[in-house]
């Protein structure tokens, strides 16, 4: 046991090393700031973020995940192969609008498959200043596109040699490349485990304040010299790193003089195994003694972030205004050091700060009871101004009282954050007001809601969007049906819990009924709170927050929302005043899907109309039919099939008319007709198919149709076959083996007056089995239609006859295979007809029944 979790975690060192080394080259290629690596995930249709450098990870939570089938960037290089380029801002809201609703930031980004051996692995991504254009970013994109590709060979390889190559963790955070680091700024260091020794540069001594004399060379030597108050502490990180497991963060450590540095580790070299060499550089955060100095004596608060958001440097003034003493602020991340700046309006402004040039002035609030001793001069719950000012490398910080800004910004139509700084904030003593730094989340969650068409898929966006902007754990969705809340969608609650509250009525005095009746939403700190205003009610074991969301649609009650949450928590005005909003666009969402729903159903029984009901039978002949409506959008198909009566034999006959709606189904009506009236005549094929051809371009209904007609002789199993640019048919012979038929054919019904179609003669032996089939069938987004045909061949070969009966397989089963992963599917962008076809010796025993009617 040991030694396997001992190979996995060497197995997801070498990954991490691979990744990381690969988003660096990736953002020195591309010119970058900050870049990332998304890799699939174990969770199906999931990709996750493996390797973030040059942001905070804590401030991109929402972004640690990434569905593939949602319309962002990476979801489409992901499944497309191909790469995206955005240059600006005004590009990204063009073509990826919710990307633009969520960072709504002057930057430009490139996305990259990472492919090795027809293996999709991930996508590199990789952020930028805006181009004024995007010719001037393709050689950025070509240098990164060859990182991108000698990632996916090194991932390919890794896999071939039986290791996993998956992200299921939260994501590495690195610093980003220095372009030219200074020689007094930076020191480094190589230790190498395999003969215990460690080399170091002299810048290395210098910023460490010694000459480096005497130096022993070994780890412990320079645990001590790094960090003279905790040598153990680097000891212990040192051979973390040489076992794989290098620290996300740079390490703060104290100079012998107590000075401030910062240390990162990694490994390198090429050993296949660890104990890996670990390299490392100690950095000089601060701008040097004399600004230092200088900054200090300063009566505004400044403070410097590294683009972790580690911070760097604070003169006296910025950690009074903090509440903070300097030491506990210098190494630590803001959002640690600082936990009431940890709030969805001011991250939007860092985040800001850290994608744009541009500078950023916000308002915040210091709160009371921050448990906390005020220093001299404390401004406890006052409102204080914080400016932020990016740099390529850091951000620097000025923090003064509400009343002394000094700078605005101009908005740009990308950018709230201005108009967000003018007004006063959320949880300000004495007001209400709201900022509009967060309003970005609605409209995130809104953009994604106009393209979900059914209840679930409006559900799932909820669930992807809105839980994890507030943190929330649990998800459970009621829709009113007969003055009753019924359970449409539930996430994160305990197995069968909400069954006891499924089918209230609306006089039960439960929060989510009261939230609908009432129209205000509810709000509940913790689980106390709710359980003393609904005494006796059912609760399950967490102790976190919920919030009970009324659903209400021009008036009209739709149902209730009930987030959950693990922990207690506040709602602010703020956050009350976005989920409010939050829940009126989830219940139009849901009006519009239950019209949907209605308006779909009676488009499926128009279509079920217009399909046949019972085939004409044969007592030699046996047929089964399946039709399977598309699922996106709730127009009617013009797929049909049909089997009809030609004079001592039955025609079999499938097609597709080109297109959706009322107008294709019309079409596909009048086109069966006429094969149908072709066919009782006992026509040939070739006449059936000139016929119907002429009727079609006589009807100029702009619409054309594929279509194949085979005419069968069930005595002699003569069958004679025209096709008019549909899919060929399949022929399953007696003993399994499964063939593409190659029927020569003409084009498409509706577009040439003189078109021809030939006829071929084939015979269906006794048992075999002709499978006609619609391309809806055997198309796949990115895929080529001859590997679904060679599939469905496959899968028709499988096909084995039921216990206890000769013969060919069942037909019923046959279908029902053949179909099954088209069944499953939630999304079909187009519609399917099978009819498949078999006879039996005319001397043969036992008794076939012809199967009329359509299979759904």
């Amino acid at each position: 046991m040991t030694g396997s979790a001992g190979l996995e975690d060497q197995a997801t060192a070498s990954l991490a090393t691979l990744l990381s080394g690969a988003v660096t080259d990736a953002i020195r290629a591309a010119r970058g700031f900050a870049g990332g690596v998304y890799l699939r995930s174990s969770t199906p249709g999931l990709l996750r973020l493996a390797v973030l450098a040059g942001l905070p990870g804590q401030l991109f939570r929402p972004w640690w995940h990434m569905y593939m089938d949602r319309p962002l960037p990476v979801a489409d290089v992901h499944r497309s192969g191909v790469e995206v380029l955005l240059a600006d801002a005004t590009e990204t809201m063009r073509r990826y609008p919710q990307l633009a609703a969520g960072l709504p930031f002057p930057f430009g980004s490139l996305y990259v498959p990472v492919v090795g051996a027809s293996i999709p692995f991930g996508v590199l991504t990789v952020l930028r200043p805006s181009a004024s254009d995007a010719t001037e970013v393709l050689p950025d994109r070509d240098r990164m596109t060859t990182v991108a590709d000698e990632l996916g060979a090194a991932l390919a390889a890794l896999e071939k040699a039986g290791t996993g190559v998956f992200w299921d963790g939260e994501p590495l955070c690195r610093r980003p490349p220095v372009a030219c680091p200074s020689s007094r700024a930076v020191g480094g260091f190589t230790w190498d485990p395999a003969d215990g020794t460690v080399t170091a540069d002299d810048a290395l001594w210098t910023l460490l304040g010694t000459s480096g004399e005497g130096f022993a060379g070994t780890p412990e030597a320079l645990a001590y010299a790094v960090n003279h108050e905790n040598p153990r502490l680097l000891l212990a990180a040192l051979r973390e790193t040489a076992a794989g497991r290098p620290p996300p963060h740079p390490l703060p450590v104290r100079t012998a003089d107590g000075g401030l540095r910062l240390l990162e580790l990694w490994t390198s070299g090429a050993a296949p195994a660890p104990p890996y060499r670990v390299s490392g550089v100690v950095v000089d955060p601060g701008p040097g003694t004399a600004a230092d100095g200088a900054a200090d004596l300063l009566p505004e608060g400044v403070f410097a972030l590294d683009r972790l958001g580690l911070i760097t440097y604070a003169n006296p003034r910025a950690a009074e205004l903090l509440g903070l003493a300097r030491t506990e602020l210098l190494g630590r991340p803001l959002l640690q050091a600082v936990p009431w700046l940890d709030r969805p309006a001011y991250e939007d402004h860092l985040r800001g700060a850290l994608l744009s040039p541009d500078p950023v002035h916000f308002q915040v609030t210091r709160p009371r009871g921050d448990g906390r001793e005020a220093t001299s001069g404390s401004t406890e719950g006052a409102s204080l101004t914080l400016s932020v000012y990016p740099g390529p490398d850091s951000l620097t910080c000025k923090i003064v009282p509400v009343g002394r800004v000094a700078d605005t910004t101009v908005a740009t139509p990308f950018d709230t954050r201005s108009v967000a700084a003018e007004q006063p904030d959320a949880d300000a003593p004495g007001t209400d007001a709201v900022t509009t730094a967060p309003l970005y989340r609605p409209i995130a969650l809104a953009i994604a809601l106009t393209e979900a068409v059914t209840a679930r898929q409006v559900s799932e966006m909820v669930m992807r969007e809105l839980l994890p902007a507030f943190g929330g754990r649990r998800l459970a969705i009621y829709l009113v049906q007969d003055r009753r809340l019924y359970l449409a969608w539930e996430t994160g609650f305990p197995q069968g819990f909400l069954a006891q509250f499924d089918g209230a009525g609306l006089d039960a005095k439960l929060p989510g009924v009261e939230a609908l009746t009432s129209g205000r939403p509810l709000f509940f700190e913790s689980m106390e709170r709710l359980e003393a205003a609904y005494p006796g009610m059912a609760l399950d074991a967490s102790h976190g927050a919920r919030a009970y969301l009324p659903l209400i649609a021009s008036g009209r009650p739709v149902g209730s929302c009930t987030l959950g949450f693990d922990r207690p928590r506040g709602f602010s005005t703020e956050d009350r005043t976005v989920l409010t909003a939050l829940a009126g666009l989830i219940a139009q969402a849901l009006e519009r899907a239950r019209r949907y729903d209605n308006e779909a159903a009676l488009a499926r029984g128009l279509q079920e109309a217009l399909l046949p009901h019972r085939l004409s039978a044969h007592p030699l002949v046996r047929t089964t039919g399946r039709y399977l409506p598309g699922t996106l959008g709730m127009d009617v198909g013009g797929d049909w099939y049909d089997v009809v009566e030609a004079g001592d034999g039955l025609a079999l006959v499938i097609g597709d008319v080109q297109g959706h709606g009322v107008q294709a189904a019309a079409t596909m009506g009048q086109l069966r007709s006429a094969v149908r009236a072709f066919a009782h005549g006992d026509h040939s094929p070739d006449e059936v198919m000139n016929g119907t051809n002429r009727l079609l371009i006589d009807l100029d209904p702009g619409q054309f149709a594929s279509c194949c007609y085979v005419r069968l002789d069930p005595v002699t199993g003569v069958v004679r076959a025209a096709r008019a640019g549909h899919p060929q048919p399949l022929l399953r012979h007696p003993d399994g083996r499964t063939e593409v038929l190659d029927l020569p054919g003409g084009v498409v019904l509706g577009v040439d007056r003189d078109a021809r179609y030939p006829v071929t003669d084939l015979l269906l032996e006794p048992d075999a089995v002709l499978a006609l089939y619609t391309d809806g069938l055997v198309e796949r987004p990115g895929t080529d239609i001859d590997e679904g045909v060679e599939t469905l061949r496959a899968t028709l070969s499988r096909a084995s006859s039921p216990p206890g009966r000769r013969g060919g397989p069942s037909l019923s089963r046959a279908a029902d295979l053949l179909t099954a992963e088209a069944r499953k599917a939630t999304e079909r962008p187009d519609d399917i007809a099978l009819l498949l076809t078999t006879r039996r010796s005319p001397g043969g025993g036992g008794q076939y029944r012809s199967q009329g009617g359509v299979g759904h």
